[in-house]
């Protein structure tokens, strides 16, 4: 078995103005593609990894990898895993707030939408470097350094945000801020709601 890289769920250009269509070409098609291409090499050589999830591979922080192999899978694995999930929570014309059970969540753990925007928004500026801003099932905010990923630590995450620099330089440069305030017009609340029930 062998890891393939998602298409997009959308065309490249769609999530323009917020993110730039050569932005998503380049985020998806060569660095997803080389996260995919770099976990297939390090599992090949590992016959006992063959049939394992992604999930499977980063549980309990790469536990069923052996050492040789842990840090290659800890970075394309959570590289894979992490950008699969954040094209699925991004489309065009989404945005706005989370209803059903996950607004509710959100409402009663944060007390409100905007305080949750704001302390999300806040895990993604002050995530030093590159890495990524998270909601988790339990309605907790945290950063991950790199391709770090909630799973290797057992967390759900519902929504996560990429804040490494090649998400955004081309159309942002270093004003992060700015990309992080606009991306809030792309997530998917109803994907994230799907995922919030599963």
């Amino acid at each position: 078995m062998s890891f393939s890289l998602p298409d997009l769920p959308y065309p490249s250009q769609a999530l323009e103005p917020h993110i730039d269509q050569t932005t998503m070409e380049i985020h998806h098609g060569k660095h997803h593609a080389t996260y995919v291409a770099n976990l297939n090499k390090a599992v090949q050589s590992a016959p006992e990894l063959e049939g394992k999830s992604v999930e499977e591979l980063l549980a309990n922080n790469c536990a069923a990898v052996g050492e040789n192999l842990r840090t290659a899978v800890r970075n394309s694995g959570g590289g894979h895993a992490n950008h699969s999930l954040f094209w699925q929570m991004m489309a065009p014309d989404k945005g706005g707030e989370p209803v059903g059970n996950l607004g509710e969540a959100i409402n009663s753990s944060f007390g409100g939408f905007e305080q949750f925007k704001e302390k999300f928004s806040a895990a993604a500026m002050g995530r030093f470097g590159s890495g990524w801003a998270w909601l988790l099932k339990d309605m907790q905010v945290v950063s991950t350094a790199n391709q770090d990923s909630p799973l290797m630590e057992g967390k759900f995450p519902i929504i996560g945000l990429d804040v490494w620099e090649h998400a955004y330089y081309l159309k942002y440069q270093n004003r992060r801020a700015e990309y992080v305030n606009s991306w809030w017009n792309l997530i998917n609340w109803e994907a994230a709601e799907e995922r919030f029930n599963s």
